[in-house]
């Protein structure tokens, strides 16, 4: 005879299994792949999940929470760049070309490159040097045939889902601007309407070599930038004008009209006052597509409240970071160890102002990485481009001689190629947070992690945890009911897609 209660606790306790089981493993049709860098030497290492342990770090996913669309990660197409790929041999051009471009590797969508010359340029140059030619005729992209357009086009073969490009000035030719320098100065109002023409004769000059923009920036660093190397200076209703006025009017004439105006394009703390002038009117809102910003105003801060306020400025333009990289040092040579170390220093170290100098302390390269891309997404940053992809041991080639790092450094008199762990960094990110994906919330109980999440435009959710700490974590990622449990190596990356 059937005791009628054990029948009943025996159906209970299955139950309960069951119940447990549905909550912490996936389907047998969901996969899970984890990728981690770390400290200890793993670069993108495939890591297993593990069982469920006590004392985890727990993070719940939650998919209904929606943010920001993704419009990409990558990095610039410099004249140093392109300069030192060409010194390169074939094998180690395409290696750097897969590396960055292809699906096997960080899969680049998004990427920058400058309009006449910059720093990081073998010289200064600027595509029409005639005095007074208000026309254009003398219009010429000459230099950029030498390196910028081939490297592109090379990248382009190598990539299947293809990348936007955002291009930037510096200055305008010397002989438009008010101080008739390189440095410094202002665009003369005289000029305004030429130098919106020059925009349009450089979209039309790219795409007789089958290179399309995805957008532009109205001037890099319109502060300045303390007078060091090439610049224009534009206030806030200065380029509006110019924006509203202008350029979005003639882009819109000579059918450029869906390339996005981005403004600004400097440091993350004078955000307000940019957006503000911005959008101060139906018409200048129109044409600009957003807000372009960079990292420099600290090594630690990503300025989470500026960029909250351009967001709730207006909640249905781009915001960018256009720019970051590891400056004013020399980038280490095949030494792993320092991108992990709290050795790096930056502009601010020596400039900045006594009130400012808190903002630049020494700091971790990878970590100001991690930091900055998660806090930037986690504050509605839709896309983050890096600085020069290529760069050699000293930090150049820079006619100013601004050295700085760049993810892959080579050697080119002796052919050889260094992925630091800045590459990876970027990897984690771009390869697995793709175009077209939406940010999504969570839950994260332990405040030694970071974390974001993303679901992809093919139904995956990628999830990106930075460990900064000494200490190893287990943790505990929640999604739909559903568990999976991983272990994060002190000083790591981790990205986990669930599909």
């Amino acid at each position: 005879m059937v005791n009628k209660n054990n029948y009943i606790k025996k159906a209970f306790v299955l139950a309960l299994i069951s119940s447990i089981m549905a909550l912490t493993a996936f389907p047998q049709k969901t996969q899970v792949q984890i990728f981690e860098t770390s400290a200890q030497g793993n670069k993108l290492t495939p890591i297993q999940p593990i069982k469920s342990q006590l004392n985890t770090s727990a993070i719940q996913i939650q998919t209904e929470k929606k943010f920001q669309k993704i419009t990409g990660f990558g990095g610039s197409f410099t004249q140093s760049t392109a300069y030192l790929f060409n010194k390169l041999s074939t094998a180690n051009q395409q290696k750097i070309i897969n590396a960055y471009f292809s699906k096997e590797g960080a899969n680049y969508s998004l990427t920058r490159t400058h309009i006449n010359s910059c720093d990081f340029s073998t010289h200064q140059y600027a595509y029409n040097t005639t005095d007074g030619d208000t026309s254009l005729q003398q219009f010429d992209i000459s230099e950029d045939l030498k390196g910028i357009i081939p490297m592109i086009k090379e990248a382009k073969k190598a990539s299947k889902d293809g990348f936007k490009i955002i291009a930037s000035p510096w200055t305008a030719p010397p002989w438009m601007k008010d101080n008739n320098k390189w440095v410094g100065g202002k665009l003369q109002p005289k000029y305004y309407d030429t130098w919106a023409l020059y925009f349009s004769k450089y979209f039309t000059a790219y795409k007789k070599y089958g290179i399309d923009f995805w957008g532009i920036t109205v001037e890099n660093e319109p502060h300045g930038n303390g007078n060091n190397w090439e610049s224009m200076l534009y206030s806030p209703k200065e380029m509006t004008d110019f924006v509203e006025f202008h350029l979005g009017p003639k882009l819109e004439k000579d059918g450029y009209g869906k390339i996005k105006i981005l403004g600004y394009d400097q440091n993350r703390a004078g955000i307000q006052e940019w957006v503000d002038e911005m959008y101060r009117s139906t018409n200048a809102t129109k044409y600009y597509a957003g807000l372009a910003v960079h990292w420099y105003e600290s090594t630690y801060d990503y300025f989470g409240d500026a960029l909250q306020y351009a967001h709730k400025k207006n909640p249905t333009k781009h915001l960018i970071n256009t720019e970051a990289c590891i400056d004013s040092d020399v980038p280490k040579w095949k030494d792993d160890n320092w991108y992990w170390s709290k050795e790096a220093t930056d502009w601010g170290w020596d400039w900045a102002s006594e009130t400012e100098k808190h903002l630049h302390p020494k700091y971790v390269p990878v970590f100001r990485y991690a930091t900055d891309i998660i806090g930037c997404l986690n504050n509605y940053v839709d896309g983050w481009i890096d600085w020069n992809m290529v760069l050699n041991k000293q930090g150049g080639p820079n006619w100013f001689k601004n050295w700085c790092a760049a993810p892959v450094l080579v050697d080119e008199d002796n052919d050889e190629v260094y992925f630091t762990p800045l590459y990876y960094t970027m990897a984690h990110f771009s390869k697995f947070i793709r175009p077209g994906a939406r940010r999504i919330g969570f839950n994260n109980t332990d405040k030694d992690l970071m974390v974001t999440a993303a679901n992809n435009t093919d139904g995956s959710i990628a999830i990106v945890i930075f460990n900064a700490s000494e200490t190893p974590k287990n943790c505990s990622i929640s999604l739909n009911k559903k568990q999976v449990n991983t272990a994060i190596s002190a000083k790591a990356i981790q990205t986990i897609v669930i599909k």
